[in-house]
């Protein structure tokens, strides 16, 4: 048999007991042990079915502590708006030049906002933006007329979450060099933002199961009971 690392040995007490959520976040940050900072990731298993058109689940969260990440914003204006989106912060703005650039495959950039003249031209990009959950949606505020306060809130932790097909949702809430009140902050806000966003289809237990987990580590199981859910 093989001899098991020490992560592999970790990795063994994954996901088996529940814990409080906040020993769960000390827990997750002494195992990311890796040489760089480990992202800390969430996921969620909430009682939707998504095929369901009133049991989805969309929105986007503050994160109050940030994300850690520099988040590379592509801005969809022209004129006064595109100078706002600068202003703000926007790595890169445009219009029938930036659509140009993106059909020919520059990807370049993690977050797209777009003003509402501007999406019968980004709606164009639908098959290359949409399967990388890119396309602008006024649901998450990234079609919206105030380009400038939506990059600010992309670039200062706002973070979009959608339940996928086996319903869950899952978003990056920060890095393993955070606190550990810096964490629980985060963690608090990414769960009140989907109760808060529960759909009028959700029956019965809405909130199933908590996991939180770094880059590398083992993913540990929290109590929903202990986030008030």
């Amino acid at each position: 048999m093989a001899k098991q690392t020490k992560r592999t040995k970790a990795r063994t007490g994954d996901t088996v007991a529940l814990m409080a959520f906040n020993d769960a976040i000390a827990a997750v940050k002494s195992n990311a042990t890796a040489k760089f900072d480990e992202s800390i990731e969430i996921a969620v298993n909430l009682g939707v079915d998504p095929r369901h058109a009133d049991q989805q689940v969309r929105g986007v969260v503050n994160l109050p502590s940030g994300t850690g990440r520099d988040v590379r914003v592509a801005v969809f204006a022209k004129d006064a708006k595109a100078a706002e989106a600068l202003a703000a912060g926007a790595d890169i703005v445009g219009a029938e030049d930036l659509y140009e650039k993106i059909n020919g495959g520059f990807m370049g950039f993690d977050r797209v906002i777009a003003s509402p003249d501007m999406m019968a031209l980004v709606g164009r990009l639908g098959k290359v933006l949409g399967p990388r959950g890119l396309m602008p949606n006024p649901k998450v505020g990234t079609v919206t007329p105030n380009v400038a306060q939506a990059v600010k809130d992309a670039k200062g932790g706002a973070v979009e979450f959608r339940v996928e097909k086996a319903g869950i949702a899952h978003g990056g809430i920060g890095k393993a060099s955070f606190t550990q009140e810096a964490l629980e902050a985060n963690v608090k806000a990414y769960v009140d933002a989907l109760q808060k966003a529960r759909p009028s289809g959700a029956k019965g237990t809405y909130v199933k199961r908590i996991t939180l987990s770094s880059t590398m580590g083992p993913g540990f199981k929290i109590d929903p009971a202990s986030l008030n859910v």
